[in-house]
């Protein structure tokens, strides 16, 4: 008989010369997920400050405190020297500048962009840009510099 021994005495088969069945493992090996997930994070946090606007520009430095981060992705126009208007990395003629910007507005959740301007572009230029940036319905516009400039008081920081 295959699968076991014959008991003569009661007619059954042993149990002990079955071949031992293999059973399913039930329980989930999370090491190398947890791994591999700790080395994505690494490569995130380290890869992250290298994916911001890359438009060589001197920004003016002030004494004022950065902006707490957002959820969503910062949209970001930049005004070089030569008064080049660059959005996020596109370069954008002066007059696609609204219609552009209304298109993008109707996509995002919040009215939220970054200016960045050298700081050899003229005041006015600045003022132009963010009469602009309002009529394409962009209200919270906050100005980023360089850390680590004088205050009004002539104190450096």
């Amino acid at each position: 008989m295959a699968g076991g021994t014959l008991d003569t005495s009661s007619g059954r088969r042993s149990r002990r010369a079955r071949r031992p069945q293999r059973r399913a493992m039930a329980e989930i090996n999370v090491t190398p997920f947890v791994d591999v997930t700790l080395v994505l994070l690494i490569i995130f946090m380290v890869a992250a400050p290298l994916l911001t606007v890359g438009i060589p520009l001197k920004l003016p430095k002030t004494a004022a405190t950065p902006l707490p981060s957002e959820q969503e992705t910062p949209l970001t126009l930049s005004i070089a020297a030569d008064g080049q208007l660059v959005l996020q990395s596109t370069k954008i003629a002066r007059d696609a500048l609204i219609p552009r910007l209304r298109a993008i507005a109707v996509q995002r959740k919040n009215d939220k962009i970054f200016l960045r301007a050298d700081g050899a572009v003229p005041y006015a230029v600045v003022m132009q840009v963010m009469g602009a940036l309002n009529a394409a319905g962009f209200r919270n516009i906050g100005l980023v510099t360089d850390t680590g400039g004088p205050t009004l008081d002539g104190r450096q920081n």
